[in-house]
């Protein structure tokens, strides 16, 4: 018996080979059935070809059942109007570059098996949903869809075509989830012409060429995806069909996937690794949007686009690239929101021709060449960018590119943090450059413009405009230049506004030979050299500007220089103006103000706001300088001694440091009583080292000791006068004595704070023209003459310490006194962050405090590592966190304004790697 009826189903035909009671045959069965018939298979190998004609299933019944083509024709074909059902059948094609199966019309559902040699082909109107099924074998295709119906593959593995793995093309509509296509000698996937793919979950790994290749109007849709390894992009866009708008995460601010692909390429939470090329590559007309993924370990850009293409990115990370991590060339838009680059061998973003980008709420770091560098033509708007940590610029702008920028900052780049040349402009609003070697350096002859800018900490000058450009600064500030604060030199046609400039190594302006800028309401204060230096023939215009303890006169002139001043307010100088043969300065309504040798006059009665501001009754300056690289705290009058103790002992940690402290106060006051009792006085040193790494709290305490002491009586006034090497040392014979002396004479009756002491006496330091023995010379009878009158504290770090005291017997006998500041623990550092929140009406939630715990945990404590001043910069690191956060919420209430969250806590810094291997990358829970 060769047939029995199903209850409900029809008729079941069994195949076996050799049994009496089966067909022997597939075809013998096949040609049995009747619609809605079933045939079960025994295990084995079957030699025949079935073309189906009529819905039927076939199934096999237990073990392996495989269907072996007899020659080249497919060995199973589907016509249309069929309908079949596969259960565990292999198929075995005659040739690998054929179709082993041909859906040629009808419906096929296939659970299990699949094919061993030849491609899948699906032709016309056939639909097709394959489940659990493997494909090997092919030559050319692993699978070709060219239909009208729907294609759905689940959970299936495409693997080792010699040639393309899934070719998509015509009106072809393929949805694959939790798919693996591997070792494609082409490319993983390629969709062309109106054919639209939707893959869910799936893998694309080690395909010969791109991953996924795009061509003509096609669309498609991967969510959760992985594609890896590929011998080229990993993801490559020749041609596409437009994102509509309602589909596009970037334009709309919809993080939710859409359900199909209408239009366009968009990846959601897809990691495209290892790459041979560009992890994402989009020329012609392509359009693509990526939200959420990952790019990484490419052998070439991150993301490129070319052509007329354009690409968005959202909340996406671009790691280790060969090449620049975001190209854009041509014509093209490629557009960023709230994505990092990090590790680019290259730029971190490279804009050429005609190409228009723009970057919002991102972060490039760690490039090899500049973070951003523009040519061409190129259109390049930068907001709300943390860009750094580059051997070169960190903006490089040439040729007649254009960069518009807005709270943008700059950090640790080896050359320039924003440098224009060629005929390049620059708008920049809230521009901030820390430890770069020059901040700004304008020598193109484009339009430059920029708006409270600020350059802190640059090795080289501040602000430089070269010849042949127009450049406004209005508002802004330079700190800590190396060199001079603005320099302007011949041919620049420059306008500075309200800038301030403060503590520059060198002078603060600087105009060379045949420049003739517009300076007004600029304030230079405590320049190491001249506050204006004007070369020879230089000219220009300033007026309503303010220099404030310069270190040479404060406006020099060479020979014949003829500049207009006015308004030009000096204090605090050794000398108001010198003067080259011949220069013809045209002066007017210029006043100088505590100036040793005046040509302006004083200032009548009252005083100037900013004099008053900055002097304390009898002269002494209050805040400010005089000289050099210090800075003068004056305390509170009559302040009580338990007051003072307390204030100490809130301090966070230190707790070695406040028990010192306490007990020199002891020492203080026994001293007193027995100076009261008529008893003498045993020698006391007031004098102290403080031995610490940065950020310790060495200067506050500092600071609170000198109003102890007056508290006490031991001091006069207890103020505290801040210096370092560059405020004692000269820089030509003669020079360091009187300067030293200024300085110590500032401190009298309060105390002198010397932080980085050990510069005056380097290790392995050979001598030569360095005077800085002098000025501990100097420090040490000044010290001995006035034992009573001022206390002297040493700080810096504890190795080096103990070389300074050791360079001068003087110091050894002077300084018999060391306090410790050790290093915060994770606790005291988690309770600084905590302080600066209360102080700045935020608030942590538990979750945070914990996260924040763990990540003080892991900070690398290195050379880097600032203890009290990484703590408040981690705290500002967490606020603009949660400024970037907030803002996505229209309508913040109070609470979200006043919390900082686990999400606000910064990442560790740390090169990625395998999360489950050693030294992987620590993200505190």
């Amino acid at each position: 018996m060769t047939t029995a009826e199903h209850p409900g189903t029809g008729t079941v035909h069994r195949v076996a080979v050799g049994q009496p009671t089966a067909h022997a045959t597939l075809g013998a069965a096949l040609h049995a059935a009747a619609a809605g018939d079933e045939i079960r298979i025994a295990p084995g190998t079957y030699e025949e070809a079935l073309r189906i004609d009529r819905d039927v299933v076939l199934r096999a019944d237990g073990g392996t059942v495989t269907l072996v083509a007899p020659d080249t024709a497919p060995a199973l074909e589907v016509l249309p109007g069929a309908r079949l059902t596969l259960g565990g059948v292999t198929v075995r094609g005659g040739a690998a570059d054929q179709p082993a199966v041909l859906l040629s019309g009808g419906a096929t559902h296939w659970h299990g098996g699949g094919t061993e040699c030849g491609r899948l082909e699906v032709l016309r109107d056939a639909a097709l949903t394959m489940t659990g099924a493997r494909l090997t074998g092919a030559a050319l295709a692993g699978a070709l869809i060219r239909t009208t119906g729907a294609v759905r593959l689940t959970d299936c593995v495409l693997e080792g075509a010699q040639g393309t793995g899934v070719v998509v093309g015509g009106d072809s509509r393929l949805e694959m989830t939790g798919s693996r296509i591997r070792g494609a000698t082409g490319s993983g996937v390629r969709v062309r012409e109106n054919a639209r793919v939707v893959l869910r979950d799936c893998l694309i790994d080690g395909a010969g060429r791109s991953g996924l290749l795009f061509e003509d109007g096609s669309a498609a849709l991967l969510v959760d995806c992985r594609v890896r390894d590929c011998g080229g992009e990993a993801v490559r866009v020749l041609d596409s069909s437009p994102v509509p708008r309602d589909d596009d995460p970037y334009e709309a601010g919809d993080s939710a996937a859409p359900a199909e692909a209408r239009g366009g390429l968009l990846l959601y939470g897809c990691e495209l690794t290892g790459a041979g090329a560009d992890a994402l590559h989009v020329a012609g007309s392509g359009d693509a949007v990526l939200a959420g993924c990952v790019l990484r370990d490419g052998g070439g850009s991150g993301a490129t686009a070319g052509e007329r293409a354009r690409v968005r990115l959202a909340d996406t990370r671009i790691v280790r690239t060969a090449s620049a991590a975001l190209t854009a060339h041509g014509t093209a838009r490629l557009e960023a929101r709230g994505t990092t680059v990090r590790d680019s061998a290259a730029n971190g973003l490279l804009a050429t021709g005609s190409a228009a980008v723009r970057i919002t709420d991102g972060e490039v770091t760690d490039c090899r060449f500049s973070a951003v560098h523009a040519g061409g033509t190129a259109e390049v708007t930068l907001t709300r960018l943390r860009a750094g940590r580059t051997p070169e610029h960190g903006l490089h702008a040439v040729a007649d590119s254009r960069l518009t920028l807005s709270e943008v900052h700059l950090t640790d780049c080896g050359m320039s943090g924003l440098d224009l040349s060629g005929a390049a402009g620059a708008e920049a609003a809230e521009l901030s450059v820390t430890r770069c070697r020059n901040g700004v350096v304008a020598g193109s002859g484009g339009p430059v413009r920029l708006a409270g800018c600020t350059v802190t900490d640059a090795e080289r000058a501040g602000f430089s405009f070269g010849p042949g450009g127009e450049a406004e600064l209005d508002g802004g500030r330079v700190l800590r230049a190396g060199t001079a604060g603005l320099v302007v030199q011949d041919g620049a046609t420059v306008r500075a506004r309200d800038v301030e400039i403060t503590e520059a190594a060198g002078s603060g302006m600087v105009v060379a030979a045949g420049a003739a800028p517009h300076a007004s309401g600029v304030r230079v204060v405590r320049p190491g050299k001249n506050g204006l230096i004007v070369d020879a023939k230089g000219a220009g215009v300033f007026e309503d500007c303010e220099i404030t303890g310069p270190g040479y006169p404060a406006v020099h002139l060479g020979e014949a220089a003829t500049p207009v001043l006015t308004r030009i307010r000096v204090q605090d100088a050794d000398a108001d103006l010198s003067t080259g043969d011949g220069a013809e300065p045209e002066v007017r309504d210029c006043v100088s103000w505590q100036v040793k040798d005046a040509h302006w006059p004083a200032p009548m009665a009252p005083v100037p706001a900013t004099a008053a501001a900055t002097a304390a009754p009898g002269g002494t300056p209050a805040t400010g300088s005089t000289d050099g690289d210090t800075t003068t705290t004056a305390p509170p009058t009559e302040e009580d001694l338990d007051e003072l103790l307390g204030e100490l002992h809130q301090l966070i940690g230190l707790d070695r440091v406040k028990q010192d402290v306490a007990s020199l106060v002891k020492l203080m006051r026994m001293v007193q009583r027995r100076e009261a009792a008529g008893l003498a006085a045993p020698p006391l040193s007031r004098h102290l080292v403080f031995a610490g790494n940065p950020g310790t709290g060495k200067t506050t305490v500092a600071r609170l000791y000198g109003r102890i002491l007056a508290a006490v009586g031991l001091l006069e006034r207890g103020h505290l006068v801040e210096a370092d090497r560059s405020a004692l040392v000269g820089e030509y014979v003669g020079h360091t004595g009187p300067k030293t002396q200024r300085v110590f004479m500032e401190a009298m009756g309060g105390v002198l704070f010397i932080d980085e002491a050990y510069s005056l006496a380097p290790a392995h330091s050979s001598g030569g023209n360095d005077f800085a023995q002098e000025a501990i010379a100097t420090l040490v009878k000044l010290m001995e003459d006035h034992r009573d009158a001022v206390v002297v504290i040493v700080a810096g770090y504890p190795t080096e310490m103990e070389h300074f005291i050791d360079s001068n017997p003087g110091l050894a006998s002077r300084f018999n006194r060391t306090l410790l500041f050790e290093d915060y623990d994770t606790e005291d550092l988690v309770r600084i962050v905590e302080q600066h929140a209360a102080a700045h009406q935020y608030e942590l939630t538990d979750a945070a405090r914990a996260t924040l715990a763990g990540y003080f945990d892991h900070v690398p404590r290195d050379g880097r590592f600032g203890n009290g001043r990484s703590a408040r910069q981690t705290f500002q690191a967490m606020t603009e966190r949660q400024a970037y956060r907030v803002a996505e919420n229209d309508a913040p209430s109070e609470a979200d304004l006043r919390t900082l969250s686990q999400l606000d806590v910064p990442e560790l810094d740390v090169p990625e790697t395998d999360p489950a291997g050693p030294g992987g990358p620590v993200r505190p829970a």
